[in-house]
């Protein structure tokens, strides 16, 4: 059995795009996803699965597309996919930085044009680090945050609708759902 996180972009924002996570579990539990969590409302999704990622991801895929054909885009990774990613976060990472984000990339996306299109941005009292689930973005100061590449021109780009934003707070939290194996809701 395979722990994984699926993180859906762009659910319960402004209040758009809704989802009862409560309904949601229920139809992924009758999909056939184990031992299915949410954490908050905005697309945090957890269960146990032994069947293999591509086939999870298309699954998924066509769930949402009939069920929510509003979410268009996901990451899925695995608690070992997790785990592998913090042996290799930099230094600046687990400092206390104004603002922390990790721009999780989604499946299907041109990985290597959205590490092109980021790496062309002048960064202003920021620094990235790409991982292997996604951008790792860090903001120094809160007074600087508004001329930050990542304020002026992420949200510019044409990728950005098509990646999944997560805190560093969220992000912490993810890799505690991924090491639980409790039903129900976190929230």
């Amino acid at each position: 059995m395979t722990r994984y996180a699926l993180l859906v972009r762009g659910i319960n924002v402004g209040g758009k795009n809704k989802v009862v996570m409560a309904q949601l579990r229920q139809e992924l539990t009758e999909l056939g996803l184990e031992k299915v969590e949410t954490y908050i409302n905005s697309g945090n999704i957890f269960y146990t699965s032994t069947a293999p990622k591509a086939r999870l991801v298309k699954k998924l895929e066509t769930f949402f597309a009939v069920h929510y054909p509003f979410i268009q885009s996901f990451s899925l990774l695995s608690q070992e996919d997790y785990e592998a990613e913090l042996e290799n976060l930099p230094d600046w990472w687990s400092k206390d930085l104004a603002r922390k984000d990790v721009l999780f990339y989604t499946e299907g996306l041109d990985v290597d044009q959205v590490i092109k299109k980021v790496n062309s941005l002048e960064l202003e009292d920021e620094v990235v680090h790409f991982g292997k689930l996604g951008i790792f973005w860090g903001k120094f100061s809160e007074e600087s945050y508004y001329a930050t590449a990542y304020h002026k021109k992420l949200i510019k780009m044409p990728f950005y609708r098509n990646i999944t934003i997560r805190n560093a707070k969220t992000f912490d939290k993810i890799g505690q759902m991924l090491k639980t194996n409790n039903e129900g809701d976190t929230q």
